[in-house]
Order: structure tokens, then sequence, then C-alpha cells
């Protein structure tokens, strides 16, 4: 390799620095009409044609007809109207077939005013290995800035274009006709030139590449790569050689960008969450493509409610945008005055609102911040734009299938170099990968808000333990990245002051998940108003889940459903302070002692609802002192990422075991253990504190098994509400008693008890021998009996039955304060 230093240019002369962008494309010289006077090796072996079938001939022997111009000629005059050309066509193989190509058409400059144009085409049908597919390479690359200059076979320069003077300084009327020796005197200049010459004799199109640093305006140094290929005439015979000169700089940060591009796909969308997708995106471009970035997501896409944005449907309404994602080379983001997640003021007359009407990238090379521009439609914006010196910006809209998700803003400071078309081109490959992800997450994030808001609606909205207990409760769905899971829990009130206390998870996440939790919570419902135990409680609960779970299984459509859940189900009676409890699969509860003391019950575990092994269920009783913290909890709350079940447990026993303070606060304490982390399953807790009834709360008695029964339950109530303070509840309450009674008398040979408590209501009990289930009739005018229970119904708030060993309870609950008139 050897190394020569011209004036202060120093040169490096056979190192290779990736320039395949340029040994992969094919070059032709066209004059003003689009001729072709001199071809490659390089074009026929893209293309298939010598020399010889092209010099001579119009270029549309291969360019087929491009854009508006229906002809080369035509074609050609757009280009000198646009000062070139550059994007992606097709070109015509000699065998007939059409190559998908990047083409660049460059202007060159003559003595005397000549044009002519190097037509630069590089194919990019076959995707690329290294870097992102090939039409997006190709097009990108194809938009680079290159240097031109062609010199004939005397190695004097005979046309060159504009893009070269600004790499090496040297400008066109001091290089036109000049040999490279005439501008740079010196040995090295004459060893560069004996690479031209070597090109000329070969008559190849082989690549020599150098690297050069030259001194810029801005007193910078930048790597330059030059190729030298040979232009050969009709007769195959050198013409003369083309020198393509590539900012190395430039093309390295383009590669660079293409890969992170190419990574994109991986990197974007690892996160259902959108804010955090947002967030990638604005990463992504710093500072590898931009000095800062601003990610603005529309409100809908962000919490995944209201109808979604079309992209052309905005109205005199602008949709509401919401900063998502920010970075920037600074550390804090300063250039932004809003933080993620704050809303972006809209005004009717900003670059925002033209992209959110007509869908298309706005670019501005060059940032205008004289005052009376758009900037100033905002203050605010408008002094953190010159503030911190941005002066050059893109906004590209995200959108998918013309929704509307919002918009990126690419901004340049500290980087000199105004951002240019390629530029724009690759910021939406950017925002384009991005944006599928965004609907990805966008779509998920709607229906887990379906599903966290039906989980929500389907949850008690008040807990109310009576007399009973004290009770509250917490509920943390899940992370995005699982979805809402299916706990839930209950406080149900059951006759007798008593109360059953509920918690379970049902299998899955999502809207299904939510879904299945609601029929559970419904059946569980429905099985309590049965006052059954809590063992034979969960037996038909097992069997109610394993028929919803054999629902229209002949469906060829429907995916058999798999339906299965833990729960925990237990009573609490404050009159004698015992707990009966069950479990299905589920943990079991924490027990706090108002000393503080916690407890695990050794609960037989018993099988998840729904699973269907058969084996029976199995309660367990305890006597709890008043005053006992019960916490009813999901795994959820005890098991994480980084703490298995027993530590989570341990954690959650030693955060309780402060019986003096409130329900409110060790609630609170307890989920503060699973808050602010990333939730790989919902997490809930349902805290209750013990209340017991004094014994002058509840009145107990025997009554014989004959017709004095009822007379003596008569006296025997009026006095106990007499002694209660509760007259006024006596002529209301008679019926009751006595339709009670006499139920009993009439299907029972054994004694009979009857029992009042009075708690937030007045409970009437009378338990017998019999084992059936009463239940109120619609009696004809003929009939003697069956207005009886009838008439309890309406007399009382509500009634029931409920089994007990050896016999049923009849149970009937009237207020403590009767209305007038009633």
């Amino acid at each position: 390799m050897t190394r020569t230093t011209i004036g202060t240019e120093r040169v490096t002369l056979g190192s290779h620095i990736h320039a395949s962008d340029i040994s992969d494309t094919a070059f032709a010289l066209l004059d003003e009409q689009g001729t072709v006077v001199a071809w490659t090796q390089a074009g026929e072996q893209l293309v298939g044609y010598r020399a010889g079938s092209v010099v001579g001939r119009s270029a549309a022997l291969v360019l087929p007809p491009l854009g508006e111009a229906p002809t080369m000629s035509a074609f050609v005059e757009q280009c000198r109207a646009r000062n070139g050309w550059s994007g992606a066509t097709a070109v015509r193989h000699r065998d007939g077939r059409e190559l998908d190509v990047g083409l660049r058409m460059s202007l060159v400059r003559g003595r005397g005013g000549a044009v002519r144009w190097l037509a630069s085409v590089t194919d990019i049908s076959v995707p690329s290995k290294d870097l992102v597919h090939g039409s997006v390479r190709g097009a990108l690359l194809a938009r680079a800035p290159i240097g031109v200059a062609v010199r004939d076979l005397e190695l004097r320069c005979s046309w060159v274009n504009d893009v070269m003077g600004s790499h090496d300084g040297i400008a066109r009327e001091r290089r036109l006709g000049r040999r490279l020796t005439d501008a740079w005197p010196g040995t090295e200049a004459e060893t560069t030139e004996a690479v031209m010459r070597h090109v000329l004799l070969s008559g190849t199109t082989k690549i020599h590449e150098y690297r050069t640093w030259l001194p810029t305006s801005r007193g910078e140094e930048h790597p330059f790569a030059a190729s030298f290929c040979c232009l050969q005439g009709a007769d195959g015979r050198s013409l003369g050689v083309c020198t393509i000169s590539v900012d190395v700089t430039e093309s390295r940060r383009l590669r660079e960008c293409l890969t992170v591009l190419g990574e994109a796909g991986t990197r974007l969308g690892r996160t259902l969450d959108v804010m955090q997708t947002g967030q990638e995106l604005a990463d992504l471009a710093v500072p590898l493509f931009a000095d800062f970035v601003a990610v603005d997501l529309e409100q809908s896409a962000l919490f995944g409610k209201g109808p979604p944005v079309r992209v052309g449907a905005v109205g005199e309404r602008l949709p509401v945008l919401r900063r998502a994602g920010l970075a920037s080379i600074h550390q804090g983001a300063p250039e932004s005055p809003w933080m993620r997640g704050e809303a972006i003021p809209m005004l009717p007359d900003t670059p925002v609102t033209d992209i959110l009407r007509s869908g298309r990238s706005y670019l501005e090379p060059v940032l205008d911040t004289a005052s009376g521009t758009w900037i100033d439609e905002d203050s605010v914006r408008a002094e953190k734009i010159r503030e911190h010196g941005m002066h050059s910006v893109m906004v590209v809209p995200i959108h998918v299938r013309r929704v509307l998700l919002g918009v990126a803003l690419f901004v340049r400071t500290k980087d000199p170099v105004p951002f240019q078309e390629a530029d724009l081109l690759l910021a939406e490959e950017f925002v384009d990968r991005a944006a599928l992800a965004l609907d990805n997450a966008r779509q998920y994030t709607r229906e887990h808000t379906a599903a966290l808001t039906l989980q929500r609606n389907l949850h008690p909205r008040r807990l109310s333990g009576g007399a009973a207990v004290e009770a509250t409760s917490r509920y943390l769905p899940a992370d995005l990245d699982r979805g809402v899971g299916g706990d839930w829990f209950d406080v149900i009130s059951l006759s007798g002051a008593k109360v059953a206390l509920v918690v379970g998870d049902a299998v899955g996440h999502g809207i299904n998940a939510a879904t299945t939790m609601g029929r559970l919570r419904t059946a569980v419902h429905t099985l309590a108003d049965m006052d059954l135990p809590p063992d034979e409680l969960l037996t038909r609960l097992d069997d109610t889940v394993q028929r919803l779970a054999q629902e229209d299984p002949d469906a060829p459509e429907q995916t058999p459903t798999v339906v299965a859940a833990t729960c925990l189900y237990a009573v609490y009676d404050p009159v004698t302070r015992k707990c009966t409890m069950a479990t299905a699969g589920h943990l079991p509860p924490a027990i706090v002692d108002p000393k503080g003391r916690v407890t695990f019950p050794d609960l037989p575990t018993g099988a998840p609802v729904g699973v269907g092994l058969g084996v029976p269920f199995e309660a367990v009783e305890l006597e709890l002192p008043e005053g006992s913290l019960l916490a009813l909890y999901t795994d959820g709350l005890v098991e994480t990422r980084d703490a298995d079940i027993d530590e989570g447990m341990h954690r959650l026993g030693s955060t309780l075991a402060q019986p003096h303070r409130s329900l409110e606060d060790l609630c609170t304490r307890a989920m503060g253990c699973v808050q602010g982390q990333s939730a790989y399953d919902d997490a809930s807790l349902l805290l209750v504190r013990t209340r017991c009834l004094r014994p002058n709360q509840v009145a107990s008695w025997i009554l014989p098994s004959d017709g004095t029964a009822v007379d003596r339950a008569h006296t025997l109530t009026a006095g106990q509400l007499a002694a209660w303070g509760l007259e006024v509840l006596e002529d209301p309450t008679r019926p009751i008693v006595g339709e009670l009674v006499t139920n009993a008398v009439r299907d029972s040979n054994g004694p009979i008890r009857l029992r009042l408590i009075r708690h937030e209501v007045l409970t009437v009990e009378v338990s017998d021998a019999d084992v059936g289930s009463p239940r109120p009739q619609s009696a004809r005018t003929v009939d003697e009996n069956g207005r009886g229970l009838a008439m309890v119904a309406r007399l009382s708030r509500r009634w029931g039955t409920r089994p007990v060993a050896g016999g049923r309870v009849l149970w009937a609950e009237a207020d403590l304060a009767q209305p007038s008139g009633r």
C-alpha cells in the first residue's frame, strides 16, 4: 500500500474502503438528446449489451418511458429542469427481462456551456445480505451526492459536475481542459494519473480505490473514495476515463443508518407498549441520523380508546397528539418543551397540520427562523428552536392503512449538514417500519383496554362486609406484554350476618380471561345465594366450569376453550367468630391476629375448578379473635421474576404484621412491592378485618313442635324487640315469624329453634329437622295453603333457606327502620 501527500492532502492508494456501491454500478455517458456516447463493461454485465450495440443509439433501448416523459428526449428535458434525477425504475435486459434498478442522472458540464449526462445504474433486484432490502439500499445510495469528472485519452478534464468542486475545492474553470497534474502539481498527482492510464490501457472497468482527506470550507477534513472506470466507444476502444468521487464519511453514515434500519425489524416492536415503541423509534435515530427526535402519537393509539383518525380527514377539530418518544444528543433532551406523555399544542398553520391533511412528509433543509414564519405560531416552540440552533427539520407521518398513528420529528442542531431527499427517504423507511410495530401495539392496546374495562366493570364497585368484616381491596393488571388476566375477588353478604370471602384466578390473559372471570364470578354469586358450605360450593363450581368448557363443542370454527381457575372460598360468621374455608388450587390466606402474629393455614389444596379430576374438596374451620386480619390474594402479588412464592408470601406476611395500621394503609404497602415493576401476571389483594356480634345482639330459643309454637314465638319476638327498642318492628315482623314457624311445625317432627339477630338488619331464623327447601307458590283462589311464604317474600327485604347438619334453616331479613305505611 502506497501512502502519499498532495499539498495539504494525504492520499492512501490501494486501501479498500467498501466502495461496492460504486463497483456494482454501471455508467453510461449521454448527450443532450439522450443518445449514448460512451459505455462501460459494467453496463454490458448488467444489461447484456456490448458498447457497439448501444453507443450512438438512444438510451431508450434499455430505459422504458420514465414518469410523465413519453420519450427519452422529454425525460432528458425533465432532468435538466430539475438539475438531475434519481429514483427506482426498470431497465430492459438484452434477453427481454426487466431489471429493478436505482437510476441517477447527473448533469456534467464542459467548455462553452455544453452539457452531458452521466447515467448511473445500480441493480436493486437482489436483496443485500448485510443491509436492508436492495431496493431501499439502492434508492438511498442513488441519492447520495457524488462527484463526477470525465477525462479524455490525454487525461484532460472534459466534463465535470458541481459536486466534484465541493469535494476537492477546485473550480470548474480551473479543471476543464487540464490534467490532474496541472491542478495538483507534484509527484502525487502523477501517481494518481498512473492509475488512470492503467485503466485506459487495460480497457476494463476495474475500480481503483484510494482515500483522501481534504480540507473543507469549514476547516474540517473528510475522507473521499474515488473510482476510475474506462469509457468505451462504439468500436469498443477506450474514449476516456470516468472518475466518481464519494464522500466516505457520508457513505459510512449511510451504511450505518442502513444497518440500523435492517435491524429495526427486530429492535422495534419488542414490546406491545405503544409508548415504549415510540421511544424505541426515537432512540434508533439519535445520534446516528439526527440530533433530536420527537415521536408524537395520536391519543386514541396511545390509550386504545376512541375512533381512529384517518389521514386526510382532519376537520376543524384537530387530533390530540401526545409525546411518546424523545431522544437527543444532549442529556435530558432540553430541545423539547414537552415531556413524554404531555399533549402537544396543535395550531392550524404548521407543517404538522399540513401533514395530517395530506399524509405526505415535510422537509425543510434550511429552517427559516426569521420572524413571521410558521415557527412563530407557538412562542414556546420558537424559543426552543432559536435557543438550540435547530437549522434543518423533517416531519414524517406515522400511518398504517390510512389510519393516522402520529408524526415523527427529526431535527439537526450540532450536525451542520442539512437534511436532503436521501435523508427523508431513510426517515420514511424508519417510520414505516416503526408504524407496523406501533400498529400492532395500538391494536393490542385497544384489546387490552377493552379487557381491562370489562374486568373493572365486572369487579365489585364497593365492598361491604356488613357487621361481619371491614374490607378493602386492590387490583393491579399485568403489563401490556402479558395482558389483563382473570383475577377476581368478592365479599358477599350471606344470611345470619355471615359473609363469604372469595378470591380467584382464571387461566389465561386478555379479553377471554376477563370474560371467563366474569362468568365465574356470577356463578359464585349464584351458588353463594344457596348458603352452601365452602367445600360443596367449590364442587358445584367445578361442575359449572366444566359445562362452560363444553359449550358448542361441535362448532368447527371454534377452538376448544380451556376454562379453569383457582379459587379460595371462605365463610365467616360474626356470631361464632368461626371461619370455614376451602381452596381449589389457590394459595392459602394470610391470617394476622390482633397481636401481629402471621400464619398461613394448612389447607387441603384441591385441584383448580374445571380440571375435572373428581377429587373432593375439603373445608377447614378456624376460630378467629375479633380484629383478626385476613388477606386473600392471587399469585401475581407474591410471585415475581426475581422471587419465588415462598419469599413473596413471607414478604406479604411481614408487611401485614402491623395490626394497628388501617386496611387502606396495609393494602397500599402490600401492593407497593409489585407496583412499578414489569408485572407478568395480575396482582389482586382482598384485605378484611373481622368483627363480632355481642351476645346481646343475638337471641335464641327452642320452641315445641306443636300448635303452641307460633304463639310462643310471637311472644318471645315481641319481648326481644322491646328490649332492643325496636317495638316499631313488632307488627311487620309478627307475620314473618308466624309463617316461618308454621312451615317448620308442619314439615318437621323435631324441636324448632328460633333465633333473632340484630345487626345492620333484623334477621329471623327458624331451624328444624326437615331437609327440604321450601319455595313460595302462587296459590289459587280455592287453595288453602301456599300463600304464607309468598307473603314472607313481600314483607321481608330478602329471605331463603340454607342447609345445616341434620336439617335446614329458614330465614328472612327486615329493615331496622320500617317506612311508614308499609
